[in-house]
């Protein structure tokens, strides 16, 4: 309960645009923290990045495992919305799917270990979020394309994740942009999307 105001009133409650701010908040820090330290760093980290308490961080994300599904989640909405944008040349979401794939760089060692020890329904998660990337992107291949067909374009975006690694954001960024170059491939900025 929050206390009144100097008039004696109370303010009114945020209620649920707090929620969703801390949510987002979450989200943002657990992708900037994990693609800074790795998978291990201690859940506390993100809270403390995000501004919050552990106990917001615990009543929206329960795990490890479901804030790494809600980064991962994100990044394939921003995908989604990138392709489904008019204003968006290809080379911008080829932008869009770079950035995703330079800040999430440690959940690759995440995706290795769980289809390591044949955990099902991480790779039946990992398997969904690939084709709703693949569904986007295919509505915006251009025809004619060097990549000639969806198919050739995520297996040229699987090289460039396998290429990107690096102590910092802008070391991967530098690989990432010079596998598309070695690829023959045009991107744009490396930037999320922002509506």
């Amino acid at each position: 309960m929050q206390p009144p105001t100097a008039d004696g009133r109370r303010p009114p409650n945020a209620g649920r645009k707090v929620t969703t701010r801390n949510r987002d908040a979450l989200i943002a820090a657990a992708r900037e923290t994990y693609a800074e330290h790795g998978l291990d760093v201690p859940l506390s980290a993100i809270a403390r990045r995000a501004g919050v308490g552990q106990g917001v961080l615990y009543r929206n994300f329960p795990d490890r495992a479901s804030v790494t599904n809600a980064v991962l989640e994100d990044n394939v909405r921003q995908i989604e919305r990138a392709a489904a944008d008019a204003d968006m040349g290809f080379v911008d979401i080829l932008g869009v799917l770079t950035w995703h794939l330079t800040e999430s760089a440690a959940f690759i060692d995440l995706m290795h270990l769980d289809i390591a020890i044949g955990r099902s329904t991480v790779r039946a998660h990992a398997r969904t979020l690939a084709e709703r990337v693949e569904c986007a992107l295919k509505q915006r291949l251009p025809e004619g394309h060097r990549l000639g067909s969806v198919s050739d374009l995520m297996l040229a975006s699987a090289m460039v994740s396998g290429a990107v690694s690096g102590a910092d954001r802008a070391e991967r960024e530098r690989r990432a942009s010079a596998a598309w170059r070695l690829l023959g491939v045009d991107i744009g900025p490396v930037r999320p999307f922002h509506d």
